[in-house]
């Protein structure tokens, strides 16, 4: 009698720091455990938006030890088992990695989708469309899927996606081959790309099964691979703490894009790597700037958490928690207060708020980190 298989899991991954969000942002409250935009969790939300096709036992994330707890406490429907723990950062290709093995582990196989947990979907429908066709295209063995996300402007910090030829509908929807990965472009290569038609970026959620990714690790990251193998032996065992603690800390520190997706995109023989446009609102929320252009109705719109009096003031994101803001005369600034720190810079230096936190560090003041 042929096994049922398993159904699709989702692995929302949760680590990282976001300190592009500092003051906010802290060791212990990382971007995805605030509600930088809205009022729940970017990792709440995350969860929101899967819930229509996958049950909360379907549902995965990777942490870190640090954000064990309030992970847990925000997302309490996903059994404790599977909330799976980093006892170090590691990138996405170690931490997707400790998912598949996982999932191996419990059910033979299973298709993965990978999410990272603080982005911001505006078009939740429409993202299960093709979430629901990039499952399906993912079940082929040797198959890597990603989502192309179709670019706005000449975005010059974003990874893009060339398409190639055409491989199939799946679920109605276009699937393309992808030619290649390019990383973070200057202005005017990203121009031509936008120009082209044919680029996407590269939104960082991924779709394949559990096999096909730990054979394509092994095929291009062996030593990280065979880590893992040694790891998954732990799983399910009274040792399974303990050798997670002693391996994982000696895995690759490097994203999946370069461990398996751009390798893998050059030998086509090999595995077939694919991409599937998106049009779904997409934000990767990277700084309070990009905040900013989320919420901001219309050019020069002041955003205030509380209430605003502006005078000859435009362009202004305010986060002063419990108090009355008055601006007068400015413009196109950041304001954000917590009880402790206070942030001032321009909207178009939001990208450098990250330098406070490597200032912070080098001068040791730990507390307001």
């Amino acid at each position: 009698m042929k096994p049922t298989p398993a159904p699709p899991q989702a692995v929302i991954l949760a680590g990282g720091r976001g300190t592009r969000f500092w003051p906010r942002s802290r060791r212990r409250t990382p971007k995805q455990l605030l509600n930088i935009v809205g009022q729940t969790s970017m990792l709440q939300q995350t969860l929101a938006r899967l819930r229509p096709l996958f049950r909360p036992e379907q549902i995965w994330v990777v942490t870190q030890r640090e954000h064990a707890e309030a992970v847990r406490q925000q997302i309490p429907e996903v059994p404790c088992a599977q909330i799976l723990i980093e006892p170090v950062g590691r990138n996405t290709a170690a931490a997707i990695g400790l998912a598949a093995l996982h999932m191996r582990a419990r059910y033979g196989d299973a298709v993965m989708a990978v999410l990272p947990a603080d982005h911001v979907i505006a078009n939740a429908g429409t993202f299960r469309k093709i979430l629901r066709a990039a499952l399906a295209l993912a079940a082929h063995p040797a198959t890597l899927v990603t989502l192309g996300i179709e670019p706005r402007w000449p975005e010059t910090g974003y990874g893009y996606i060339e398409r190639g030829e055409l491989i199939g509908r799946f679920k109605g929807l276009r699937a393309y081959r992808v030619k290649r990965f390019v990383e973070k472009p200057p202005l005017a290569r990203a121009r031509r790309f936008m120009a082209s038609g044919r680029h996407s970026w590269n939104a960082g959620m991924f779709f394949w099964t559990a096999t096909t990714y730990l054979e394509q690790l092994a095929r291009f990251r062996p030593t990280t691979a065979r880590l893992l193998t040694r790891l998954a032996a732990a799983v399910d065992t009274p040792h399974y703490k303990r050798t997670l603690a002693h391996l994982y800390p000696q895995l690759e520190n490097i994203s999946v894009d370069y461990a398996l997706l751009e390798p893998a995109s050059r030998t086509p023989r090999a595995v077939t790597v694919c991409v599937l446009p998106a049009r779904i609102g997409w934000s990767d929320v990277g700084s309070w700037a990009a905040v900013y252009n989320l919420l901001a109705r219309k050019p020069g719109e002041n955003i205030s958490l509380e209430r605003l009096v502006a005078l000859d003031a435009s362009g202004n994101y305010f986060w002063v928690p419990g108090r009355l803001v008055a601006a007068i005369g400015i413009r196109d600034l950041v304001v954000v207060e917590t009880p402790d720190a206070l942030l001032l810079c321009p909207r178009t230096r939001a990208q450098d708020v990250g330098r406070v936190v490597e200032e912070l560090q080098r001068r040791r003041l730990y507390r307001w980190l």
